[in-house]
């Protein structure tokens, strides 16, 4: 038995060396056993340069309902009462949203009665103060009476007992004292009467505006439609999670609660880097689609670019710009806040035979392609056009109707 371990390990040796042998006589197999079915056939048709761009869908004629800010309010929320139906079509001056009016109601009746209370009390001072003033108007008449006529007793003095002229000259002095704070005391009581008046004024207006501002909050708590469209009801976090406003929520003031939107008339706003930027105009045709319905498509154009760039999150280098693409055509799935994919046309050539870029590898500089010819695959430089993202245009070195293997770098690996 250990004999013959040695014939046995010099045998095996043998089979070895001849299975090397074997195999290394053995004719290179043509590349199409592996591409068979990674062929594409070359053919004309026309070649479109463009640029992928990524947005969101908004309504060219939108209105947002918000919480009203109410004048002269302390509370900081509202309670809604009620609510249009999620989706409802609504014209204008439909009802969207109506919040609780009770207090702002009661507060200008409250306001209007205090303010009619004020308007009395104003015209009744004004009526005292007419009737003063016509006494103090006969009283001050008399004084100035009683004035003239002691001095007219005084002109007698010379002709009476020298106590009669003493007492003149003590009438008259009276007289002429009597008249001076009369006439102080009438001024002082013109103006105190005026200040009770204004006063009483200043409480009428203030009154006027409380009740002007709760008229106004009134009515600002009651929201119609200013425009023909779909009622979009707005989201907000109730305890840990997101959900749609409903009547009974208590809502805080500048909150969104319903959008109105013109689904007719719809647009994609994008936001481009500044490195694609300079290919895009005005004008250019594009092709819109979403990716929550990747069977829907729409045609569309640029209709308008931002000229000032906005910073970017990532990097303070880096800038975008704002494009707005107006949307041809309508449907039902096609409503606001949906992303959407935009391929911009840059430039259109007809006819040309255009490949797939993994069909096209480089040797340094030069592009080739792998082209079946029998049951092989031989390289064929070739001479490219445009590109995109997917397609390479062949402007020089093959011909319609050849067929080329696909992936041909990862091959050449």
């Amino acid at each position: 038995m250990v004999k013959s371990r040695p014939l046995i390990v010099a045998f095996a040796g043998g089979a070895i060396v001849a299975a090397g042998l074997y195999v290394s006589a053995r004719p290179p197999q043509p590349q199409s056993a592996d591409r068979a079915s990674q062929t594409y056939k070359v053919g004309r048709r026309d070649f479109v340069r463009g640029v992928r761009l990524s947005g969101t869908v908004e309504a060219v004629q939108a209105s947002t309902i918000f919480v009203p800010r109410l004048a002269g309010q302390n509370q900081n929320s509202l309670i809604v009462t009620a609510l249009v139906k999620a989706g409802q079509t609504v014209r204008p001056g439909d009802l969207l949203v109506e919040f609780d009016r009770q207090d702002q109601m009661r507060n200008a009746l409250d306001k209007q009665a205090e303010l009619n209370d004020l308007e009395q009390q104003i015209r009744k001072r004004r009526a005292q103060e007419a009737a003063a003033r016509a006494a103090d108007d006969s009283t001050m008449k008399q004084g100035e009476t009683t004035l003239q006529r002691a001095k007219l007793e005084m002109l007698k003095n010379e002709m009476l007992p020298k106590i009669q002229a003493e007492k003149n000259a003590l009438a008259l002095e009276e007289a002429e004292a009597r008249l001076k704070q009369l006439q102080q005391t009438y001024d002082l009581k013109r103006r105190a009467a005026e200040a009770d008046v204004q006063v009483l004024e200043i409480r009428r207006d203030r009154a006027d505006t409380a009740m002007r501002q709760a008229a106004s909050n009134a009515e600002r708590m009651l929201i119609r439609s200013t425009l023909d469209g779909i009622a979009v009801i707005k989201s907000t976090w109730k305890g840990r999670n997101m959900a749609e406003i409903q009547e009974g929520d208590e809502m805080r003031s500048g909150l969104p609660v319903v959008d109105v939107v013109n689904p007719s008339t719809m647009r994609v706003r994008a936001r481009v880097n500044q490195a694609d930027i300079e290919e895009l105009r005005v004008g250019q045709p594009v092709h819109v689609g979403l990716d929550a319905y990747p069977d829907l498509s729409f045609a569309g154009r640029i209709n308008q670019i931002s000229p000032i760039g906005v910073q970017s999150n990532l990097s303070p280098k880096v800038r975008n710009f704002i494009v707005l693409v107006d949307v041809n055509g309508s449907h039902p799935n096609l409503m606001p806040d949906l992303s959407a994919s935009l391929d911009v046309e840059l430039g259109r050539a007809p006819g040309a035979l255009v490949v797939p870029r993994d069909a096209v590898a480089f040797d340094g500089e030069q592009a080739y392609v792998s082209v079946r010819r029998g049951s092989r695959f031989e390289r064929q430089g070739v001479s490219l056009g445009g590109m995109n993202a997917h397609e390479i245009v062949i402007a020089n070195g093959l011909s319609e109707g050849s067929v080329i293997a696909r992936n041909v770098a990862r091959g050449a690996q």
